[in-house]
């Protein structure tokens, strides 16, 4: 079969591979275009693999919310340029749309099928190293639903609407008007972008923090030298600040620099006409808790010279 311009173009425009690497995965495939497609996405694979070792600290967080549940993902590059390329922000907000169904589970994530094609998530994150030329990864997913009320969100540092470098979800439940506390919970998100707290209340502490916490307190009291009892009130009394400090609800609102969490919600309830319950939140941002390679610029510069 006659391998035409206009069908190299076709194929161009179905995968963004590059000309000459179309024109020779049609002559492979003679002229079939979806086998030259599975052709480019084996060659996309072996590219991949090739990048796979890079560290992928950079990238986007995706976050969309709809009514009752919201969802959030993270997908890593290796280098913030990449944020700024259209082709990636439109791969994490579809993901973002898919784990609104899919849920948290990350692995269930990018086995579902991308929107639009069909093949995997996982497919679609390998297609677009290929394409991009940096490795590329799928790191976590996260959702937040009440049974009544709304999830609100903020994204810190967007590039386009519901993509950035912090992305956060608030769940409030309330029988109420659910509409009237979409301007507060965006405030609150955006109180948790700025003090990133570890949870709502003491009680959903981690266990392990909590003792960790008590015991350098308990070194630091003892040696002040004061009797056993005092030094157990010293240590209550660290916790208590400590909680203030970590917990959500007993922060002060950064907007107004006064205000508790808790009151601030209390307050909300005059717009919803019901109770209102903080239930959960999310905070995800670009690359935490990941190592990130320390290099030597000069020294890269230097043995590309030769030196």
């Amino acid at each position: 079969m006659a391998i035409t311009a206009a069908l190299v173009k076709e194929l161009r425009e179905q995968t963004g591979v590059g000309m000459m690497d179309c024109k020779k995965a049609l002559n492979e495939t003679n002229g079939d275009l979806e086998a030259a497609v599975d052709w480019l996405r084996t060659k996309g694979l072996a590219k991949a693999a090739k990048k796979a070792g890079r560290v992928a600290a950079e990238g986007l967080v995706g976050v969309v919310t709809s009514g009752t549940k919201g969802a959030v993902v993270e997908v890593n590059s290796e280098t913030d340029f990449v944020a700024r390329n259209a082709e990636f922000q439109n791969l994490v907000s579809e993901i973002a749309k898919v784990a609104l169904d899919q849920g948290e589970n990350v692995e269930t994530l990018a086995a579902a099928t991308y929107p639009g094609k069909s093949h995997s998530i996982a497919d679609e994150v390998t297609n677009a190293v290929a394409k991009i030329g940096e490795n590329m990864t799928l790191r976590r997913s996260a959702t937040v639903s009440v049974e009544e009320g709304i999830v609100c969100s903020y994204v810190h540092n967007a590039v386009v609407d519901g993509l950035g470098g912090i992305g956060i979800l608030v769940g409030f439940k309330t029988s109420g008007n659910a509409a009237a506390l979409e301007s507060v919970g965006r405030q609150i998100a955006m109180h948790i972008a700025a003090t990133n707290p570890l949870a709502i209340a003491p009680e959903g502490l981690d266990q392990e923090v909590v003792d960790r916490e008590r015991a350098v307190f308990a070194e630091q009291a003892a040696g002040s030298g004061k009797p056993a009892e005092i030094v157990e009130k010293m240590v209550d009394g660290r916790m208590r600040k400590y909680f203030e400090e970590v917990c959500l609800l007993s922060q002060t609102f950064v907007i107004d620099g006064e205000t508790k969490i808790a009151d601030v919600v209390k307050n909300a309830e005059k717009e919803a006409g019901a109770p209102v319950e903080l239930v959960d939140f999310v905070r995800f941002a670009i690359g935490e808790g990941i190592e990130k390679e320390e290099s030597d610029f000069a020294a890269e510069v230097a043995a590309a010279a030769g030196n």
